[in-house]
């Protein structure tokens, strides 16, 4: 279902097929000590296995990771992937991250996840998208509802993080609830 890997054009950002080229700028993402927090990252990335990672992406038909580019500079702000792919049930996970607080509140991820929900229900056939985010992420929560994701339920106490436990939001959108559209 996504052994096309498009590229996707907005005003804010272009998302391109996540390839080598991309690997110092996914090594600054996972090494963003607030990009860590905000996704409940565990382990210590080595540089080696992080550009392993991005020289295998193009080679998965079951899954599109894509490096999100601002239109501005060219420069590496993050990424978005549609992941977990269950063709049996047309459904997928969405799961994006920014490279941290120089990325966030430029509406760059906003724009991410409308040209990508555009293309996975305008040139697939998927039929949903689901993702989690932790109950701290108060952003992010926001963004995703604001795009119209509905809150399915909350698997409580699914993350612990500096010794205090948090929630995790199911959220999810449907093909008949999202209008393709010219962003």
């Amino acid at each position: 279902m996504f052994a096309e890997k498009p590229t996707l054009f907005g005003k804010l950002v272009t998302l391109r097929p996540a390839g080598p080229e991309y690997v110092d700028g996914l090594w600054e993402l996972v090494n963003d000590p607030e990009t860590v927090r905000l996704t409940g990252s565990r382990g210590t990335p080595d540089y080696e296995s992080t550009k392993n990672w991005y020289l295998s992406r193009s080679e998965h038909d079951d899954r599109l990771d894509l490096a999100i580019c601002a239109v501005e500079d060219d420069s590496y702000v993050g990424e978005i992937v549609l992941n977990q792919l269950d063709p049996d049930n047309l459904s997928c996970n969405l799961r994006i991250a920014l490279v941290g607080p120089r990325a966030y509140g430029k509406g760059y991820g906003s724009e991410a996840i409308r040209l990508v929900l555009d293309h996975a229900f305008g040139t697939t056939p998927l039929h949903r998208v689901s993702l989690d985010v932790y109950s701290f992420n108060e952003r992010a929560v926001h963004v995703y509802r604001k795009i119209g994701f509905v809150q399915e339920g909350v698997c409580r106490d699914a993350l612990l993080l500096d010794g205090e436990w948090y929630d995790s939001i199911i959220m999810s959108i449907l093909a008949p609830d999202w209008p393709v559209r010219e962003i």
